[in-house]
C-alpha cells in the first residue's frame, strides 16, 4: 500500500488530505481565524456547577464555557486515562460538588472542540504529546497503545518504559513507538519533559482565561501524529511551510527526513492529485457504488445513518446475492466516508436485508476491517434483525461539512422547501387576517416567481373566491430576489 501526505497551505488556511493507493481518505482542514483548540491547556475559573450533570461549566476565555464532567476530574483514583487507545480500570466518579466549586481556579486541557451549540469539553488529566510518547504529569502510568496488538513488543516497550528517567509523572509509549529503542524514546522523553517544565512554569503565573500551552499548527501535527515508515512522500506547496516541516522532521524523525518534499508546480497541489474533487463529493449525501448501487449519508445532532441502497446493480443471481454483494462494497465505502467526513459520535448502517448468517458475519468482519486503518477509536456492534449496524467513532473536531459549509438560508438547514402550493395557501391565510385587522383598498402580494405564477395560473380561480369574499382586489408581483417561501402582504 502506499500513503502520501499533501500539505496544501495559504495565508489563512492549511489543508492535509492522506491519500492511499491513489484514493483520499482523511482530509484535515485549519483556518487562521478559526483554529482547533483539542490539546490546548488553560488556566479556567469555574462558572457554574450543575450536580444534577455532575459537570461544571469553566470560562476558559473561549465564545462559549467549556464543559467539564466529573468523570474528566484527576483525583487520586482517576490516575490511568486511557491515551492513544490505552485501557483504564474501572472508576468510582465522586460527586462534581466534592471535585470543584463556582469561582475555582482549575488547570484544563481540551478535549473535544466546540460542536455545534455545545461548548468545549475538557479535562483536568493534562498530557503533553511527542513523536513517540504522551507525558501525563499527574499520573504514575506507564503504558503502551493497544493498536501495538504484539505481545512480545508490548513487553518489551513496557521494559523500556520502566527504565526512562521520569519520576512523577507518567508516560504512554504511541503507536508510533513500535519497534524503536531506549535511544530514540529516551530522546522524545527529554523533549517531552522541557516542555512541560516551560508548561508548569506558565501555569504557576496564569490568570483565569490564559492559554498556557498550544498545540502546534496543522501541518506540524500532522507529521507528528501521522508519519509512520508507511508514507512514501509528504509534499508541501508552500516553501516556508516546507522549511517548518522539514526542521521538524529533523528534529523528530530524522530518518524521515528524505520523505518531506517541497512541490514547486504550478497546477496546485490538491488538483494534481484529484483531491478537491473528492472534497466536494464528500459534501454530497449520495456516494455512488462501483456496483450501481449508493450510500445516502445524513449527519444529524443525535447521529449519523448511511443507508444502502442496490440502484441499478442487478448483477448477481439473486436478491440474496445482490444484497450481499452490495452490502460487502458498502461497509468499505462506508468505512472511508466516516474517515473522509470525519463523522463521528453515534453512527447506524442500514444495510440491505440479509437473510444468510455467514453473509451477515462477513459483511461485518468487512466493515470491523475497513475501519481498522482509522485513526480514531471505533467500536462496532453485532448485526441487528433489521440489518441496522449501530457503531460509534470517537469525534474531537467538527465533521468536515460543518466546517466547510453552513446551514441553507432558503430552508434554514432542513434541507426541504415548502411546495409553491403550500405558500399559496400561506397567502390566502395572510391575507385573510390582515383584511380583519387593517383598512385598505386593494392588496399587493410579493412573492417569488414560481409561487406568483401558481396562483395566476393554478390558483386563479381560488384567488378570485378570495377577492369576491374579502370585497377587495389582489395583485401579484414577482421579485426574482424572494425565496420560495418568502412573500410579503402589502396593504394598499
Amino acid at each position: 500500500m502506499t500513503e502520501e501526505i499533501l500539505i496544501n497551505v495559504t495565508p489563512r488556511e492549511a489543508r492535509v488530505g492522506v491519500v492511499e493507493n491513489g484514493m483520499l481518505q482523511e482530509v484535515h482542514v485549519e483556518r487562521s481565524g478559526r483554529r482547533g483548540y483539542v490539546g490546548n491547556i488553560y488556566c479556567g475559573r469555574v462558572k457554574r456547577v450543575m450536580p444534577g450533570m455532575q459537570a461544571a461549566f469553566v470560562d476558559i476565555g473561549l465564545e462559549r464555557s467549556a464543559f467539564l464532567h466529573a468523570a474528566d476530574m484527576a483525583h487520586p483514583v482517576l490516575n490511568a486515562e486511557p491515551i492513544d487507545g490505552v485501557a483504564s480500570a474501572p472508576v468510582v466518579t465522586p460527586p462534581i460538588t466534592e471535585l470543584v466549586h463556582e469561582g475555582q481556579r482549575v488547570i484544563v486541557q481540551v478535549i473535544k472542540d466546540p460542536i455545534g451549540s455545545k461548548g468545549a469539553r475538557l479535562s483536568t488529566h493534562l498530557s503533553i504529546p511527542s513523536r513517540y510518547l504522551v507525558l501525563l504529569p499527574d499520573s504514575a502510568t506507564r503504558g503502551v497503545s493497544v493498536r501495538i496488538e504484539d505481545e512480545v513488543e508490548r513487553e518489551r516497550l513496557r521494559g523500556i518504559m520502566a527504565g526512562l528517567a521520569g519520576d512523577g509523572f507518567g508516560l504512554i509509549a504511541r503507536t508510533n513507538a513500535e519497534g524503536l529503542g531506549a535511544e530514540a524514546l529516551g530522546e522524545d522523553v527529554a523533549y517531552v519533559t522541557r516542555v512541560w517544565q516551560t508548561v508548569s512554569e506558565a501555569i504557576a503565573r496564569a490568570q483565569p482565561g490564559e492559554r498556557v500551552y498550544e498545540e502546534p499548527p496543522l501541518p506540524l501535527r500532522v507529521l507528528r501524529d501521522l508519519m509512520h515508515d508507511e508514507i512514501e512522500k509528504v509534499r508541501v506547496d508552500s516553501h516556508e511551510t516546507f522549511e517548518r516541516t522539514l526542521e521538524f522532521a529533523r528534529q523528530f524523525m530524522p530518518g524521515l527526513t528524505d520523505r518531506v518534499e517541497h512541490y514547486p508546480g504550478e497546477r496546485p497541489i490538491f488538483d494534481l492529485y484529484g483531491v478537491e474533487d473528492e472534497i466536494q463529493k464528500a459534501l454530497r449525501k449520495e456516494v455512488p457504488l462501483k456496483s450501481g448501487g449508493y450510500l445516502v449519508i445524513d449527519q444529524t445532532e443525535a447521529m449519523t445513518t448511511i443507508d444502502v441502497n442496490t440502484g441499478a446493480y442487478l448483477g448477481a443471481r439473486n436478491l440474496e446475492e445482490t444484497a450481499f454483494r452490495t452490502n460487502l462494497e458498502a461497509a468499505q465505502a462506508a468505512a472511508r466516508q466516516l474517515r473522509l467526513r470525519n463523522l463521528g459520535g453515534i453512527i447506524i448502517i442500514d444495510f440491505i436485508d440479509m437473510h444468510d448468517d455467514e453473509h451477515k458475519r462477513q459483511v461485518l468482519r468487512t466493515l470491523e476491517k475497513a475501519l481498522a486503518r482509522d485513526h480514531a477509536k471505533t467500536t462496532v456492534y453485532e448485526m441487528s434483525p433489521l440489518g441496522l449496524v449501530e457503531m460509534t467513532r470517537k469525534r474531537t473536531t467538527e465533521s468536515l461539512a460543518r466546517q466547510l459549509c453552513e446551514p441553507c438560508a432558503t430552508c434554514a438547514g432542513r434541507g426541504i422547501l415548502k411546495t409553491a402550493e403550500t405558500v399559496g395557501y400561506e397567502i390566502f391565510r395572510e391575507i385573510t387576517r390582515a383584511v380583519r385587522q387593517f383598512d385598505a383598498e386593494k392588496l399587493l402580494v410579493l412573492a417569488s416567481p414560481k409561487v406568483v405564477g401558481r396562483m395566476l395560473e393554478e390558483e386563479s380561480s381560488a384567488v378570485a373566491e378570495l377577492e369576491a369574499f374579502i370585497g377587495k382586489s389582489i395583485r401579484f408581483q414577482p421579485e426574482e430576489q424572494y425565496g420560495q417561501e418568502q412573500f410579503d402582504v402589502v396593504l394598499l
